[in-house]
């Protein structure tokens, strides 16, 4: 293939729910470890996660959210991190991540990010003038060796991931909760099919594995067939 194997990995409620709430305040990694009956179990999420692909691709807005552009400076890790970002990272999120990363790959269409100040031997800036995830997968793996790649953004960008069919296996940890709140971001928002020609662009799934985990946590494994 011209371009990475791709995996789309999340932890969600029972009802698809990727955060606890609307506001950028609230985030499944400051409130579930408060949340009896769902904290016990929530290691399971981050050890699995420690065993996914050594390239993963996050959002600006969501890596914000968690506050990396206030952190300090991390210890380098073998991963390798690719952010889309247009307005959310500043130049100490930037500088995070060259610190945290093998390879630093920011995906951008502003051209005033403030990304372009800053020189790391590990950091790559690829700018695109309108964002295009099959351009930016054939060139993570042409120019940087980019072979699998895990994905862990918000709803909307995992929409485009799959509405342009990019995803190759879905990889889901269930966490035993109940969210609701319809403007609560799912596993997968973006734009809703308005007809039946659409159904094409339905993400169709194969099951590989089922497993149940310890608090009554679950691991769902699927193959993109269509």
């Amino acid at each position: 293939m011209d371009r990475p194997v791709t995996t789309l990995f999340m932890l969600m409620s029972v009802d698809g729910k990727i955060s606890t709430g609307a506001s950028d305040d609230l985030d499944v990694d400051k409130d579930f470890p408060r949340i009896a009956g769902v904290s016990e179990g929530l290691h399971q999420y981050y050890e699995i996660e420690q065993t996914t692909d050594l390239w993963t691709l996050n959002s600006g807005r969501v890596q914000a959210k968690i506050g990396v552009n206030t952190k300090k400076t991390p210890d380098r890790t073998p991963v390798s991190f690719v952010v889309i970002d247009n307005r959310h990272l500043n130049e100490n999120g930037i500088r995070y991540f060259c610190a945290l990363s093998k390879q630093f790959v920011l995906i951008t269409s502003n051209a005033k990010h403030p990304a372009f100040h800053i020189e790391e031997g590990n950091f790559h800036i690829l700018y695109q003038k309108e964002l295009s995830l099959k351009d930016a997968r054939i060139k993570l793996k042409s120019e940087y060796g980019c072979e699998r790649i895990t994905i862990q953004t918000g709803g909307t960008l995992n929409g485009l991931f799959l509405r342009e069919k990019l995803f190759d296996y879905v990889d889901i940890v269930v966490a035993p909760v109940l969210i609701g709140g319809k403007d609560t971001s799912t596993l997968i928002d973006g734009k809703s099919l308005l007809s039946q020609e659409e159904l094409s662009e339905l993400g169709v799934l194969k099951l590989q594995e089922c497993t149940v985990l310890e608090n009554s946590y679950l691991r769902l494994r699927y193959e993109v067939i269509h």
